[in-house]
């Protein structure tokens, strides 16, 4: 069974549901539900059009359940509009469903949530990390999302702030989690910025790029981490950054800064510097300055203060530490890093066996593990 084949074709799929007049909640079953089919039978037999399949079933799937809903008998007409058997449109839905999942009805971190779940690809665990709350918390959101859209027309599309939140946490889950969904997000990216004329949505393109042009360079052959600092930038894929950078600079000369932008900023000068000692570490803690005044995100502050010990020494990135909240995601390990460049080996290596059990994935706690052993290990004879 090709998972991947079914990942990709869920969002088209969906999208056609709703077009058709399945309301959000109630299409998302239809289409799970085809789904599971879909694993059943095609290992035997798969289609020679799985979309058309995918689009078949999920129909008959809502129909099925239109049918046993007293309250919504209204809908049972719509049986004769079940596509014909034959190729499903090939128009990529994807986008316009990202935006119809932004529904004005919804509040911008439940929109968010919902579309990560539904379209994304995400698992509810993930969505819940990257929003710093309790799995079960984000379950109940994602389940109040989908009540509150149920039975709305989706003719009232979400915006694009919304929209461009959604995206980067999809980039992100896909460049640092277990699903490879960055290229995707990428892509998505490119035909917003190609059909709105937005900064943000520059910036965040720009960021995209550079981040991913560095995606070759992150892990050993092995599959363990290698970080920044000690990446091959041979590796690194010159013509994103190229591509990235200008369009960056498109963006800033409009003079309407964005946290994306700012972001992009600061992965710029990274991609601009020869070597990790050439890094021009003083004008990144200015970008951070400027990231937190236009998002007060404890996550900025958080990496904000290891650039501040980079730039200013590694005392002054443990005092911008410490006046954040020790519960934050990767704070113990941003301590150990910053401990072990003021010369406290013992206390580095206590924080990074600390901190690899609360790794966010595998890569990362196996990185964190290695760096404890390698602290406590003893020194090698001569």
């Amino acid at each position: 069974m090709n998972d991947a084949l079914l990942r990709s074709l869920t969002p088209g799929v969906l999208g056609i549901l709703v077009r058709r007049g399945a309301d959000f909640a109630a299409a998302e079953d239809a289409v799970q539900d085809a789904l599971i089919e879909a694993v059943r039978v095609w290992p035997a037999d798969q289609p020679r059009d799985p979309k058309g399949w995918l689009v078949t079933v999920a129909w008959r799937k809502f129909l099925d359940a239109t049918r046993a809903d007293t309250a919504r008998r209204r809908r049972e007409d719509r049986v004769d509009e079940e596509p014909a058997p034959g190729p499903a449109p090939s128009a990529d839905d994807t986008l316009q469903l990202y935006f119809l999942c932004t529904h004005p009805s919804l509040t911008p971190s439940s929109a968010v949530a919902l579309t990560l779940r539904a379209v994304g690809g995400l698992t509810t665990r993930q969505i819940a990390q990257a929003y710093l709350v309790p799995e079960a918390t984000m379950a109940q959101r994602i389940s109040r999302a989908k009540r509150t859209v149920s039975g709305v027309r989706f003719d009232k599309p979400g915006d694009v702030a919304t929209v461009l939140r959604v995206l980067y946490l999809v980039f992100n889950e896909g460049y640092s989690g277990d699903v490879d969904l960055a290229a995707e997000a990428i892509r998505l990216t490119r035909q917003l910025a190609a059909a709105t004329d937005h900064p943000e949505v520059a910036g965040l393109l720009a960021l995209m790029l550079l981040h991913h042009a560095r995606r070759a360079a992150r892990t050993a052959p092995d599959g363990s981490l290698v970080p920044l600092a000690e990446q091959d930038r041979g590796r690194w894929d010159t013509q994103a950054i190229a591509e990235g950078v200008g369009i960056l600079q498109s963006a800033l000369a409009r003079d309407r800064l964005g946290e994306f932008q700012a972001q992009a900023a600061i992965a710029a000068l990274h991609a601009d510097a020869p070597t990790a000692e050439e890094t021009d570490w003083v004008q990144i803690v200015e970008w951070y300055d400027e990231l937190t005044r236009l998002t007060e995100s404890p996550i900025v502050r958080l990496n904000r203060a290891v650039a501040v010990g980079e730039a200013d020494g590694p005392r002054a990135g443990l005092t911008a530490l410490a006046a954040l909240d020790d519960s934050l995601p990767r704070y113990t390990a941003v301590a150990a890093y910053l401990h072990e460049r003021d010369g406290d080996l013992a206390t580095a290596a206590r924080l990074y066996a600390e901190a690899a059990p609360k790794a966010p994935n595998l890569a990362e706690r196996d990185h964190l593990t290695r760096q404890a052993a390698r602290l406590n290990a003893p020194p090698r004879s001569r």
